[in-house]
């Protein structure tokens, strides 16, 4: 059976989620990546009231839809964070922000994981995906210096708080699949070697490979995929386009908005930017990922409207890439 194509909701939790699965289904994707923010998927409610998640159910079918993981990056990005400021303010359930007071946030954030992946387990599905905030991203300059034992601290930190956490994934048999992204505690390619070993390469803990955040970095997505086999437990397409190499537009985007076209880089749909989706796919197929490809849509650029079901084309034309029964050599065999 080829892979399921879903769609990822984060970006358009603006729409109830009833209009989402009929945009989705209207332009022919399999199922949804369920963002938990917007009333996409509100965990508090699935725990509490056994109909919610029904309802949910039914909302799916009648659309033809099904869905393999939920997501929920927004909590998940307050549990390791320092500091813990306005910015979290405005991503967070006011429930887990109360009062404000940075450890009770983080305390906060990390039950509700715990909750996100019961949730999970009573939706039937076995993977979400989400950030872990980072105590240390905020020394990712180096300077003023940094000791070692600083970072250190950090690792031990984020195994401190996830491990609790990834406890109640396991006892529910629900995976957590976290996105290797900038202001994580990984966010390349040696953070996400670490960060596996901190958390003594548990399997409830693995990755959600997400090409995007890579390109950017200089780092190859196709040896990511090869080196990090084991933990590729969900897959997002978004794409990045470079403008770096014109002596002004820098790596570090100067704090400038999305989209502005001095930006060295810039999110952009899936298939018209540098991830090399071909070798990717390859690569997937060589490590024999079968599970979800869920399209994120991000590109300040351009309407959602077209983005979403062009870059579903684009995906279907790479899933359709196997390997063959028989290699191609086996015919110059004399027997």
């Amino acid at each position: 059976m080829p892979r399921p194509v879903t769609l990822f909701t984060g970006q358009w939790a603006d729409l109830p989620f009833e209009e989402m699965c009929r945009l989705a289904s209207d332009w022919g994707y399999d199922g949804l990546e369920i963002a938990c923010w917007g009333d996409h998927f509100e965990v508090d409610k699935a725990l509490a009231d056994d109909s919610y998640i029904e309802s949910k159910k039914q909302t799916l079918a009648k659309h033809n839809l099904n869905v393999w993981a939920i997501s929920n990056h927004l909590v998940g990005q307050a549990v390791c964070d320092d500091p813990i400021d306005g910015r979290h303010k405005g991503i967070l359930p006011a429930r887990i922000w109360g009062d404000g007071d940075p450890e009770g946030v983080r305390q906060r954030a990390a039950e509700e994981m715990k909750d996100t992946a019961r949730a999970a387990a009573k939706l039937g599905v076995n993977t979400v995906v989400g950030f872990t905030g980072s105590a240390i991203w905020k020394y990712v300059a180096m300077f003023p210096p940094v000791s070692a034992a600083m970072v250190d601290a950090g690792y031990q930190d984020f195994a401190d708080r996830w491990n609790p956490i990834i406890d109640v994934f396991d006892e529910v048999g629900v995976r957590f699949a976290h996105e290797v992204h900038p202001s994580e505690i990984a966010y390349d390619y040696w953070t996400t070697a670490r960060t596996l070993e901190a958390i003594g390469h548990r399997p409830g803990f693995g990755l959600n490979w997400d090409p995007s955040h890579m390109v950017w970095q200089d780092l190859d997505p196709v040896a990511f995929i090869l080196d990090f086999a084991d933990r590729i437990y969900h897959v997002d397409c978004k794409d990045t386009k470079m403008r770096i190499g014109n002596g002004r537009d820098g790596r570090l985007s100067s704090h400038l908005a999305w989209a502005d076209l001095h930006r060295g880089w810039d999110f952009i749909s899936t298939g018209r930017g540098d991830v090399p989706w071909e070798d990717c796919f390859r690569a997937l197929n060589a490590i024999g990922y079968d599970g979800p490809i869920s399209i994120e849509w991000e590109d300040a650029g351009m309407s959602r409207l077209m983005g979403a079901p062009e870059a579903l084309g684009i995906v279907r034309k790479l899933c359709e890439i196997t390997p063959p029964a028989a290699s191609f050599d086996a015919a110059f065999a004399s027997e």
